[in-house]
């Protein structure tokens, strides 16, 4: 009986996933992107909220910027207060003339100065349709109702939308905003660590908090301590040192060391994208000659374009190596 009840409490701890229990509540506590926040601090001071899109890569807190400024602006009115729309509802124009529509109608009783909320998660995947009903309900309801899009890319919102709205831009975050968020987090779960664990998770994030967090759950879940190796097995990208080893051959003349170290990693079953992706960001960080940095991202950046047009083959790769060892050859005549 004591163990049954004992992992029932075990699992009633893994309940919530670590980006929903730290998500922040405050727009004060949001991390990264200084300037953003300050803007929606001031709007949650001063109650005057305009209509804003925000727009920016996954996982940098546009949504959580969204809910926590409306949970500050309308306190405990929050329920009938806010409505929110993401893109696994159904968004089309019969929603936007309907729902939306008798939301903003909705008589509730607000403090002095707020306005009802209505929320637009990836407001870029809307038909132009659904887009073009909406901008005649965000001027009739201006009075009573706001609307908050968040967006991937703001040039997928419509013209009119966009001069209707207040832009907040959003970036990826920096290295150590997401491991200040990430020493919080493990001091609070008891996580067991090591300085290059965390290093590795950073790595794989790419300036993402969401995916930040989710990995160390996730290796935390699996391993029950977080070091390099295990991060890279729940990761599943190709491990740094291996893609380092690559470009040290490469810059070694030792083209055939390269090559037999791209075929490994391409028999392990990672796909050309996930590989030219992390060899993108290991030359980036690389310790070598300027000029040659420039120029092998500038051999990296085409074979990305071309992978990215569907020829994913291994002769693409070997290609870019190739390409990489002549830039170098060329590099070294006279």
């Amino acid at each position: 009986m004591a163990a049954a009840a004992s992992s029932s409490s075990l699992a009633s701890g893994y309940d919530m996933p670590w980006v929903e229990k730290y998500r922040p509540n405050k727009v004060i506590d949001i991390v990264g992107n200084e300037d953003a926040v300050s803007r929606l601090q001031v709007i949650a001071r001063d109650g005057n909220m305009p209509n804003l899109i925000l727009s920016g890569p996954p996982g940098t807190g546009k949504t959580t910027s969204i809910l926590a400024l409306a949970h500050e602006l309308l306190g405990p009115n929050y329920r009938e207060g806010v409505l929110e729309l993401n893109a696994s509802d159904d968004r089309g124009i019969d929603v936007v003339r309907n729902k939306i529509k008798m939301f903003a109608q909705k008589k509730v009783t607000l403090p002095p100065g707020r306005h009802k909320v209505v929320i637009l998660d990836e407001a870029d995947s809307m038909t132009s349709g659904a887009q073009q009903a909406l901008r005649r309900t965000m001027e009739i309801y201006s009075n009573s109702t706001r609307f908050a899009l968040a967006c991937n890319t703001s040039s997928k919102i419509i013209e009119p939308i966009q001069s209707r709205c207040a832009l907040v831009r959003f970036s990826r975050l920096s290295d150590q905003e997401i491991l200040s968020r990430l020493m919080v987090v493990v001091d609070a779960e008891k996580v067991p660590y090591v300085p290059e664990g965390l290093e590795a998770i950073i790595f794989t994030a790419d300036g993402d908090m969401r995916q930040a967090l989710n990995n160390l759950q996730a290796t935390y879940s699996g391993f029950r301590f977080v070091n390099q190796e295990n991060v890279f097995k729940v990761c599943d990208q190709p491990h740094p040192l291996h893609v380092k080893n690559m470009v040290r051959h490469v810059l070694e003349g030792k083209f055939d060391d390269a090559c037999s170290g791209l075929k490994q990693l391409y028999d392990l079953g990672y796909s050309p994208t996930d590989i030219i992706t992390t060899f993108f960001r290991i030359i980036k960080n690389y310790d070598m000659a300027e000029y040659l940095k420039l120029e092998f991202m500038k051999e990296t950046g085409f074979a990305h374009m071309r992978i990215c047009d569907g020829v994913g083959s291994y002769l693409q790769l070997c290609g870019l190596l190739a390409k990489l060892s002549l830039v170098r050859e060329t590099a070294k005549a006279p």
